[in-house]
């Protein structure tokens, strides 16, 4: 898994890959952009492109473990796949910091006390274990497009 956060126009998430209890790579790039759409995804790597298919009108007819952020066109959403309905978009609150991925929970903490996204991320890369490697960020704009 992944830690993502969102607090204050900054998205923040680490670089660690793992498969089962191994760490595949501390260098793996979070952040997709296809047809101007930023996607920041947590879970399957392998099923990172169904979802990317899924959102721009593919369905997946296998199941989809995974799901992200997205910046797409003015808007800040969490994205998902359900097995039976497909797709799933759900807009989030610029003005709340939210946070993704097996570190999620020490991440809200600490953005709860007062921590960045990206003071968020390196407090979850202390505790979960699937949480590693370097921290990265990009910007949001407040209208949810990244910026360039």
């Amino acid at each position: 898994m992944t830690t993502i956060a969102y607090k204050d126009g900054v998205i923040a998430y680490d670089s660690r890959q793992t498969r089962g209890g191994a760490i595949v790579s501390d260098d793996c790039l979070k952040c997709e952009i296809v047809n101007g759409v930023s996607f920041f995804l947590s879970g399957c790597v392998c099923d990172e492109q169904a979802l990317i298919a899924a959102y721009f009108g593919t369905p997946s007819k296998d199941p989809v473990e995974c799901s992200g952020f997205v910046a797409d066109n003015g808007k800040l959403m969490m994205v998902g796949h359900d097995d039976k309905t497909g797709i799933w978009k759900q807009p989030l609150d610029p003005a709340n910091a939210d946070a993704i991925g097996s570190g999620s929970a020490y991440a809200l903490a600490a953005m709860d006390m007062g921590a960045s996204a990206d003071e968020a991320v390196r407090a979850a890369m202390k505790r979960d274990i699937y949480t590693g490697g370097t921290a990265r960020t990009m910007v949001i704009r407040e209208e949810g497009v990244p910026q360039v």
